[in-house]
């Protein structure tokens, strides 16, 4: 894996970080008056919010961790052979789940805020977060394949032999 990809995950997983955090903090809705309660609280769509937010902050925090374990590994055989392409696996398995959830609790933040009184915004950002999730499955499931398979399957030297080579 060159730099420039590990840089563009990184990159990538400290951009959504900062996004959910963002959200985490900022109280949706605000809270109602002088009680202190917040105005949503009650509502199914803040509970999913407030749980895909959690989960996409701490999916994109591992995906950073996983990233910079790698480029900080030694670089010695057993590393590209084991370490690097696990990491590797399970960052980019987090940045799909850390994007997913990001879209989730921002789907439902529009819900909360439109409700059902615009639903054809809401199908319209529906599709579009389905567009997003996919294109980005589609541009990155085939190396997560080929990264599984190479590491735990056959590898790229074919089956292995009990027999010695002379």
């Amino acid at each position: 894996m060159d730099e420039g990809c590990s840089e563009f995950m990184l990159g990538g997983g400290c951009l959504i970080a900062t996004v959910v955090f963002a959200a985490a903090i900022t109280v949706l809705g605000g809270t109602n008056g002088d009680s202190e309660f917040l105005v949503f609280k009650s509502e199914k769509a803040f509970v999913i919010f407030a749980m895909s937010d959690a989960l996409s902050l701490f999916s994109s925090t591992a995906a950073i961790l996983m990233i910079l374990s790698m480029l900080t590994a030694r670089y010695v055989e057993d590393d590209f052979l084991q370490a690097l392409p696990k990491r590797l696996i399970m960052g980019l398995l987090t940045l799909f789940i850390s994007i997913t959830t990001m879209m989730i609790a921002f789907s439902s933040t529009l819900y909360l805020v439109f409700g059902e009184a615009k639903t054809w915004i809401l199908v319209c950002v529906a599709k579009s977060t389905r567009v997003l999730v996919t294109l980005f499955i589609y541009l990155q499931f085939p190396l997560l394949v080929d990264m599984f398979y190479s590491t735990y399957g056959h590898g790229i030297f074919g089956k292995r032999s009990e027999k010695p080579l002379y």
